[in-house]
């Protein structure tokens, strides 16, 4: 068996910063294992851990190795920090595995318990696998933050989301290399953080290395990034800050607009809270000075929101006879913990929409919901207000999309063409223009009811095929308008051809077998005229806007390109 005191000696740790995406604060720290390969015999972490496993040593090396992560932590002097701490599943199995040893750790060095985030692995074994789920669980009950690493890579990921309740995801560096670039990629992580942020759960973007990865997983929704971008692992903590200025100055230079509407300050009410420090005497002394509601929120000591006491729980105690004396006893005083509750609450930087959202899937027993900003506690938008909010939404929506498609309308799509022209630097965009062929004729004949399905058949057609992070349009009548932004040219071409051709394919079948038979129809013309006209199809126009671009052609490139598409079967591009 090799001497692991001696190994442990060898053994550093770097730390590597989580900061919050909107603001570029420092969050957490993630602590990695450095010097193994001075270690003779390993080349590789999961070289050390395999090793101990094997020696059935698993759980001592871990311990020891926690109390090196968690001492070299306490001598960085910035408030409110948390650690985040890999685990191996396999420690589960460990014979001499037991429970309240990373407490006692804290203790020794004046740490509470909400400074440690355990990362769980769902790569691995089949044998770590299925220790996973046990080990969040362990873990939670003992009070610990539990976040799940590697997600997306492992087999049960989804399964793991929906069973596991942890507080925080990190999605995969694979997801997140050139994911600005790649279009299944950005789908997949912004459905995985929609999903997470429904579930309350938070989520970490890390191995971000570009300033465009950045803006893509904070315009998802990724609420914490961690990479090269930011600070490479130091073994240095204080290289530590708590504030990365380099990552402020790209959000404050970041002028794309917002795509989540954002939450008036009316609306959020401003309940004080309870420090979870208060004593049992100080919760009685709110509610009888307080009797707006029946609950109030509980922060910590750095005012990041915890949950909520309600006033019923604690009712049988305060209106007994000795009461309000014996919970000025700090002796019977007991800790607010046991009498906290969980309660929705979400970021304000998810904007209204993510909100109403979330709401209305955990609407249930909720009384209204808890606005936090950068984990910091802000206020309670109740149940009324949410309701206004809601109806303002959708009249905003309603005012600002096309009746008939329910897409965004002119307003929006003047928005779009100004922000694409003013950042022509920082991207390329593909505009791209579609008007019908021979709708007229059509419409004349086969009436506006089969005109509008006609209609609906392309806008729907056009949401399906183009990706998810397109900006899709109906300027009005048979004019549709899409955007893509840092999409190659030649895809976007290919699959503007494919969406012409589906489409003539498609609405072949509203014709009368007779007309279809044909391959035409014969209908009167704007002068009076009966003449034939072909079956409906549609004509595109592509305007490709890079660094390179003249902007003040604009205008007159597009209305050229408008021209020479009308009846053409094939999509017509330009670079402006």
């Amino acid at each position: 068996m090799p001497n692991w005191n001696q190994i442990i000696d060898k053994l550093d740790y770097a730390f590597q910063p989580i900061i919050h995406s909107h603001t570029g604060k420092l969050y957490a720290v993630e602590a990695l294992i450095r010097n193994v390969q001075n270690i003779s015999g390993l080349n590789a972490i999961d070289d050390l851990f395999n090793m101990a496993f094997n020696d059935d040593y698993l759980y001592e090396l871990d311990l020891q190795l926690r109390e090196k992560a968690i001492k070299k932590f306490s001598n960085i002097k910035i408030e409110n920090l948390k650690l985040f701490y890999n685990l191996d599943n396999r420690i589960i199995y460990n014979k001499t595995f037991s429970y309240g040893n990373t407490s006692k750790i804290l203790k020794k060095y004046k740490l509470n318990k909400s400074v440690i985030c355990f990362e769980l692995s769902e790569k691995g074994t089949a044998i770590e696998q299925n220790a996973l789920s046990t080990m969040i669980q362990r873990y939670k009950e003992e009070g610990f933050s539990i976040a799940i690493d590697d997600f997306g890579i492992g087999v049960s990921g989804l399964k793991l989301l929906y069973f596991s309740e942890a507080q925080i995801i990190k999605l995969d560096r694979f997801f997140i290399s050139n994911i600005d670039q790649d279009s299944k990629k950005k789908l997949f992580c912004s459905s995985i953080i929609e999903m997470a942020h429904i579930m309350g759960m938070q989520v970490i973007a890390e191995g971000i290395e570009t300033v465009k990865e950045f803006y893509t997983c904070k315009d998802i929704g990724a609420d914490f990034i961690q990479g090269y971008l930011v600070q490479k692992p130091t073994i240095e903590t204080n290289e530590i800050k708590s504030i990365y200025n380099d990552i402020v100055t790209l959000i404050n230079e970041d002028k794309r607009n917002n795509p989540n509407a954002t939450i008036d300050e009316e609306f959020i009410e401003p309940i004080i809270a309870l420090s979870i420090n208060s004593s049992l005497y100080e919760l009685f002394v709110h509610f009888k000075e307080s009797t707006k509601n029946n609950f109030v929120p509980i922060v910590d000591e750095y005012d990041n929101f915890l949950g909520i006491i309600y006033e019923a729980d604690i009712k049988k105690i305060s209106y007994s006879q000795y009461g309000l004396s014996l919970a000025q006893n700090k002796t019977f005083s007991s800790s607010l913990m046991k009498y906290l509750k969980p309660s929705l609450c979400v970021e304000i930087s998810w904007g209204i929409d993510k909100i109403l959202e979330m709401y209305n899937q955990n609407s249930k027993d909720a009384l209204g919901i808890f606005i936090t900003q950068s984990n910091k506690y802000r206020g309670f938008i109740n149940l009324n207000s949410l309701l206004t909010l809601s109806y303002k939404r959708n009249i905003e929506i309603a005012t600002n999309q096309n009746p008939l498609t329910k897409l965004p309308g002119n307003n929006q799509i003047e928005k779009f063409i100004e922000k694409t022209l003013r950042e022509n630097q920082k991207n390329t965009t593909h505009i791209i223009y579609f008007d019908f062929n021979d709708f007229k004729p059509f419409n004349d004949i086969y009436g506006f009811r089969l005109g509008d399905r006609a209609i609906l058949i392309f806008s729907e057609l056009l949401q399906k095929r183009y990706p998810k992070d397109s900006f899709i349009a109906h300027i009005g009548g048979d004019d549709f308008f899409v955007g893509l932004r840092n999409h190659e040219f030649e895809k976007v071409f290919d699959l503007t051809n494919k969406v012409q051709i589906e489409f003539k394919n498609s609405v072949e079948n509203l014709y009368s077998k007779k007309d279809k038979e044909k391959g035409l129809l014969i209908a009167k013309d704007r002068f009076n005229i009966e003449r034939s006209f072909n079956l409906l199809s549609v004509a595109s126009a592509i305007i490709e806007i890079n660094p390179n671009s003249n902007i003040s052609n604009f205008d007159s490139t597009l209305n050229v390109l408008k021209k020479a598409s009308k009846g053409s079967s094939k999509p017509i591009s330009s670079i402006l």
